[in-house]
């Protein structure tokens, strides 16, 4: 079969589909407003937000021993567990307002849930398409994703600009849709489960650890992407909360424009990596970050010394800035299907998926609270100069991916 034909769309397909919309909409009821939360709820300062980032992050790390501890339940039944877990996790936070402490233990557990659901969704993704259209369907997954993100961005707006929404109240509403969300998904998976077989159920009885020095760039690209995830989550916000003093719904708007672009973006990202590989795309977001992150470094320190306005085309340049990065955080994808272009044997996705995603949060929690205290010591323009100085890295390791023969038209 050429590259350039496309089979229908699969009914296993449109499940795992429907599935990811509602997972994106959950997760944008939650991700996108944790920072506010943080803030409004506890009233936290720079050096406990980086440290909250431990809870939040530390099952990232955790993920690589537990899809290898239960890869004998399979890709499906582990994530339909991730959904449960998210459910639990994110139900106590919108019913109660807990001490600290207990604040910190439900957020890992809900962030446990959706850091094992992380690389489950695309390996799932992965073992449904045809091989010759990998690019395209991910890039469909995507969009769809980043449309049902967009949708919770709107109704957070809304939300909150209408006071139906608080953080400062013992009920927090969007935590509790967010729940009803998770739900949702793991009813999907388990009809997903029950009636159709997919690939990504297939049961391994045995501890799966898979390290191979083939996946050597993959690693580094996985710990590069948690690196700039965790500025951008972590820190780019900051800037728009405690610099700026923008609320919850500037945030929300911002991430609404970042998720429109991204259904008409990502289709297209997808379709050139069917069509020239992955490695051009790699190298224009290194090449990107790079100038990102020095703009944004260079605009936040003179907003805090007075030398800009924090009002006019500086703060849109910031907004814009922040756009950007929130829409490169949807391109998991490009390194999913550059993974599979590379695997030496398709039982390997899951694990080495997984793998890279436990070494992206063992660099991106050390990221957080190094970035908390350079911040509170010496200013917020040098966490982002470290992580545009970091980008050359991207650049680097995009130079030195060879094209695989199968990922060119």
């Amino acid at each position: 079969m050429r590259q350039g034909r496309r089979t229908p769309i699969k009914s296993e397909l449109l499940i795992f589909f429907a599935a990811v919309a509602i997972f994106g909409f959950a997760s944008g009821m939650t991700d996108n407003v944790m920072s506010n939360f943080f803030k409004d709820a506890y009233e936290v300062n720079s050096i406990q937000r980086g440290i909250l980032e431990l809870p939040r992050e530390a099952p990232g790390i955790l993920c690589f021993f537990i899809v290898a501890l239960t890869s004998a339940l399979g890709d499906v039944r582990l994530a339909v567990l991730a959904q449960l877990l998210s459910m639990v996790g994110i139900t106590v936070l919108g019913l109660f307002t807990p001490s600290f402490g207990v604040m910190a233990l439900f957020i890992f557990i809900h962030s446990l849930g959706s850091h094992i659901f992380f690389p489950l969704q695309d390996s799932i993704g992965l073992s449904i398409v045809e091989k010759h259209e990998a690019g395209t369907r991910m890039g469909q997954y995507a969009a769809i994703r980043s449309a049902f993100t967009m949708i919770a961005s709107i109704l957070i707006f809304f939300g909150f600009r209408a006071g139906l929404f608080s953080f400062i109240t013992r009920i927090k509403l969007p935590f509790l849709i967010a729940a009803l969300g998770y739900f949702g998904v793991a009813s999907l998976l388990v009809i997903l489960l029950v009636k159709h077989k997919v690939q990504g159920q297939k049961r391994v009885k045995r501890f799966q650890i898979v390290l191979k020095k083939e996946y050597t760039l993959y690693y580094i690209l996985s710990v590069l992407t948690g690196v700039h995830r965790q500025i951008m989550v972590v820190f780019g916000p900051w800037v728009l909360i405690e610099i700026l003093g923008k609320q919850a719904d500037t945030l929300a708007l911002l991430g609404i424009l970042a998720y429109l672009l991204g259904i008409f973006l990502l289709p297209v990202i997808g379709r050139l990596i069917d069509k020239v590989g992955t490695k051009p795309i790699l190298l224009t977001e290194g090449i990107a970050f790079i100038l990102v992150y020095f703009v944004f470094g260079f605009l936040s320190n003179h907003f805090e010394t007075g030398v800009l306005a924090k009002a006019g085309i500086p703060v849109f340049i910031v907004f814009a800035l922040y756009v950007f990065d929130r829409l490169t955080m949807q391109l998991g994808m490009v390194r999913a299907t550059y993974l599979r272009s590379i695997v030496t044997d398709p039982a390997d996705i899951t694990p080495t998926i997984s793998t890279g995603f436990s070494m992206d949060h063992i660099f991106a929690i050390t990221c957080a609270y190094l970035g908390g205290v350079v911040w509170y010591q010496f200013g917020s323009q040098f966490v982002f100069y470290g992580a545009s100085l970091l980008s050359v890295l991207n650049v680097i390791v995009a130079v030195m991916i060879k094209q695989p023969k199968k990922e060119k038209a």
